[in-house]
């Protein structure tokens, strides 16, 4: 698999509409973020050409319109930040990170039983 890129917070909201559209414009991706953010058309558009630089989104010109399409998937960049997220917070350690988790945390009946579910089919595996 080749190296995905790494982008910012203020960038994976921009790929979270991409993402939710698959094909969109910019004035698309405009309308959506100046609804959630109060970044400029012109920040938003600095965004977007980010990620067509990093190779995370695809710019169709074959029309006057152009359209952005993610090459990235987000499975693939959540799999991405989470690892790194473990690896600087926890040395890569993923029983500390679910032991601290779990110490910290009020975890319901519910939560409980579906934690001991994911661990019983992984260790079925």
């Amino acid at each position: 698999m080749t190296k995905l890129p790494k982008i910012s917070d203020s960038e994976w909201e921009v790929m979270e509409v991409i993402w939710s559209k698959k094909l969109c414009t910019s004035s698309e991706i405009v309308d959506v973020l100046k609804c959630n953010s109060e970044w400029s058309p012109k920040t938003i558009h600095t965004l977007i050409t980010r990620l067509v630089k990093k190779g995370a989104v695809h710019v169709d010109k074959t029309s006057t319109t152009y359209k952005y399409s993610p090459i990235v998937s987000e499975k693939d960049l959540k799999n991405q930040e989470t690892k790194t997220f473990v690896q600087k917070l926890y040395g890569g350690s993923l029983k500390l990170l679910v032991s601290n988790f779990i110490k910290d945390e009020q975890l319901t009946s519910d939560e409980i039983y579906e934690l001991k579910k994911i661990l019983d089919e992984k260790t079925d595996k």
